[in-house]
């Protein structure tokens, strides 16, 4: 790889990463204000909630990954043309095929990342949302034991907060335990969290007094403490997790077990999910050779690039939009998978056949008059508005 080749290289990995984070960054936002309830209704800290919205971001980054690529070519071929660079390589007997050498490189890049994130780190991401939202929503205490509500977790317990505190702290905790017939046990607590461990799951309570009513005395036994730990593990069982089309990696999805009992029901939705994660290591070569085939052609200052990029934007598009398409009908049907196939590579194809042609894409000259004519009809409306 030649010095050019490096320079262009580092460009357009350096305009796909600032690319990728901000566009990955504001959706990850709009996706992590849905959760924000995790903090408020259910008490759970800022680290449970950061580390459940944080999950989805290799999903996010598997669809954003060859937009950003394509917005990162072109802006690297803008520049290029913006300070005639392309016309100098042109000139020097760089071929427009053989410019997209650096291009190509950081396509393999991506597309790596891409393979990765879809084969394994996107599933799994996917998994570990589902596993840690079963844990919350087992969790009793966090579900059932409302503020300012006297709560039945058992025939003969009964436990009351008065709030929620932040980090997951529960205040003015009352419990009344009358499951044992011999005994009945009253306990006031300041606050309380929740401790878990390998033994089980328990309340902590911390600065409070416990009453001991013993059949047969007439006097109850009141016992102060700092810190008394209530057994809690009963209530708070876990439930088994189902693993959905989106949880499920490339070789389960390569070889579902016959008896899965989610392959028996939608075995369709199998095989679209399959050939999803087949195809998006291959949609940024598809999106690099459009972009490159519309904008990469040397031209001259003069020359507009605003209806390449139009064009590019509308191609790119098209084709994932056509394969979205494709994904969904491929549920019910084979036939659609075959079509997405041909469309991306017949989309490879005709890129790769302009490129080394050296097709320059523009616009059609009465297109372009009928712009210009608008254009200056417009310009002397607002003339005229403005002199009056």
């Amino acid at each position: 790889m030649g010095s050019i080749d490096r320079y262009i290289f580092r460009t357009t990995l350096a305009s796909f990463a600032l690319v990728l984070v901000s566009l990955t960054g504001v959706i990850w936002i709009t996706q992590a204000l849905r959760g924000i309830d995790l903090m408020t209704s259910q008490g759970q800290t800022i680290l449970t909630f950061l580390g459940i919205t944080s999950l989805v971001v290799p999903a996010l980054v598997l669809i954003i990954s060859p937009i950003a690529l394509m917005i990162a070519i072109s802006h690297t071929l803008n520049k290029l043309a913006t300070d005639s660079e392309i016309i100098v390589m042109n000139a020097a007997g760089f071929s427009p095929f053989r410019l997209f050498f650096p291009f190509f490189y950081a396509t393999c890049v991506v597309a790596l990342l891409v393979a990765f994130i879809a084969a394994y780190l996107a599933p799994d991401g996917m998994r570990r949302i589902k596993q840690w939202d079963a844990e919350i929503t087992a969790d009793v205490l966090t579900n059932i034991l409302q503020p300012g509500r006297f709560a039945r977790l058992d025939e003969n317990l009964t436990i009351r907060i008065r709030e929620r505190q932040p980090g997951g702290i529960l205040a003015g905790i009352f419990i009344d335990d009358r499951r044992d017939p011999n005994e009945r046990v009253s306990i006031v607590a300041e606050r309380g969290e929740v401790v878990k461990n390998d033994t089980g799951s328990f309340l902590v309570l911390e600065t409070g007094n416990l009453q001991r009513f013993e059949a047969g005395k007439r006097d109850p036994a009141l016992v102060a403490f700092g810190r008394y730990g209530f057994d809690m593990s009963k209530f708070s069982k876990g439930r088994d997790v189902t693993l959905g089309i989106r949880e499920r990696y490339l070789w389960e999805l390569l070889a579902p077990s016959e008896n899965d009992p989610v392959y028996k029901q939608i075995p369709g939705q199998f095989r679209s999910a399959l050939h999803d994660s087949l195809l998006a290591p291959i949609y940024p070569f598809a999106f690099a050779v459009l972009t490159f085939a519309f904008l990469g052609a040397p031209r001259t200052t003069r020359q507009s690039r605003n209806f390449s990029i139009g064009a590019s934007i509308i191609a790119v598009f098209g084709l994932r939009m056509a394969g979205f398409a494709c994904s969904v009908m491929a549920v019910k049907s084979p036939g659609p998978v075959l079509l997405q196939y041909a469309m991306v590579f017949s989309a490879i194809g005709v890129g790769l056949w302009m490129i080394i042609g050296g097709i320059v894409v523009e616009a059609p000259p009465g297109l372009m008059d009928a712009i210009n004519r608008s254009n200056a009809r417009i310009a002397r409306l607002f003339g005229r508005l403005a002199s009056a």
